[in-house]
């Protein structure tokens, strides 16, 4: 059933290495990605532009952001100020002339170079200390963009991003837009599958478990641990460029200020730590459940005849949002990634349970 073993026979490392090795996640994941490739097609505009593609953007920062959290083991509360330095770097090179895709490129690596300078001083201290250290990087961040009127123009200043364009030619139609947002999640959602399985990945991990123990067998943790910073300051760069191209149209710096790092960092926690699939997850639960929440309750004020004031309405499914989140995380500490991984490590066996026992 489903994820059934039986029959399969691995008979090169190849197959015994590869990302799906079972037939029913390979077909799952086709026809995820022939969804994914027909979804403007049988979405409606209002989902494909309001959900879908906020989600998907929203999930390449999550990766990016677990690649520190989750496989380096590194604490980092100032990931929106790292999204916010990709996102006006690319704006400011497209508004020069500079072509889109290089200018989101350059982006990235704007990004990934003061993420690097910051991760400097904040490596030399662990723990609360570091996470202290990063929430100073999104303060300094945030009023350096908000003050420096050549990067945002002022402090309620509202910066227009050029239209994108890929490989010469605009796109302008929500569907090609929807394309090119949903490339770059596959992009940064291949390279994670591969990076834990790459001498790199597992060298993340060594120093993420213990880095004293992990300088022993000859893993220089300081060096990885700058890596992990540089590449995901790069994936953070390229999604905040992402983000104000493919969604927002216009970076200001209230985008990019604290709340959202604490969001994502809550994305990632709820998703599950080291988990791709939980990112996807975590990123939906935060960026969507609100919404749905307040629709839900509005909905069943009407249907009981609840004489709500629209201030109680308003604060009742934040209150509802929040209480989701405990109860998930009382249900399963390591994240809805993990509660999908429980779920297939039961159907692996199933219906033979005891031979987990």
């Amino acid at each position: 059933m489903l994820y059934r073993r039986a029959g399969i026979f691995h008979t090169s490392y190849a197959s015994d290495r590869a990302l799906f090795t079972i037939p029913f996640e390979q077909w799952a994941m086709v026809a995820l990605l022939a969804f994914a490739l027909v979804a403007p097609f049988v979405l409606s505009s209002l989902a494909l532009t309001s959900y879908v593609r906020p989600w998907l953007i929203w999930t390449s920062a999550v990766l990016g952001l677990n690649l520190i959290l989750g496989w380096a083991g590194q604490f980092h509360f100032g990931y929106a100020a790292i999204m916010g330095i990709g996102a006006y770097a690319s704006v400011h090179a497209t508004r020069n002339g500079v072509p889109w895709e290089i200018a989101v490129v350059l982006g990235g690596l704007t990004a990934s170079v003061i993420g690097v300078v910051f991760a400097f001083a904040a490596l030399r201290v662990k723990g609360l200390y570091l996470a202290l250290s990063t929430l100073a990087m999104q303060f300094v961040m945030d009023w350096v963009i908000s003050h420096v009127p050549a990067i945002s123009g002022g402090v309620s200043a509202t910066l227009q991003a050029p239209p994108m364009k890929l490989l010469g030619q605009a796109v302008t139609s929500e569907a090609a837009t929807y394309y090119v947002v949903l490339g770059w999640t596959l992009l940064v959602m291949l390279f994670m599958l591969n990076l834990r399985r790459t001498a790199l990945g597992r060298a993340l991990v060594a120093v993420r478990e213990k880095d004293f123990a992990a300088a022993v067998i000859g893993v220089q943790s300081f060096y990885y641990k700058l890596v992990a910073f540089a590449a995901s300051a790069f994936i953070g760069g390229v999604s905040g460029a992402m983000l104000i191209f493919g969604f927002y149209h216009a970076v200001t710096p209230e985008q990019f200020a604290v709340n959202v790092s604490i969001e994502l960092l809550a994305m990632v926690i709820v998703g599950g730590l080291g988990s791709i699939i939980g990112s996807f997850f975590g990123a939906g639960f935060i960026l969507l459940l609100p919404g749905q929440m307040n629709t839900l309750i509005a909905w069943l004020a009407r249907v009981f005849g609840l004489d709500i004031g629209v201030e109680a309405l308003a604060h009742i499914p934040h209150m509802v949002y929040g209480a989701t989140i405990i109860v998930v995380l009382l249900i399963e500490p390591m994240g809805l990634g993990k509660l999908y991984g429980n779920l297939r490590n039961y159907l692996l066996v199933w219906p033979f349970g005891y031979a987990r026992k």
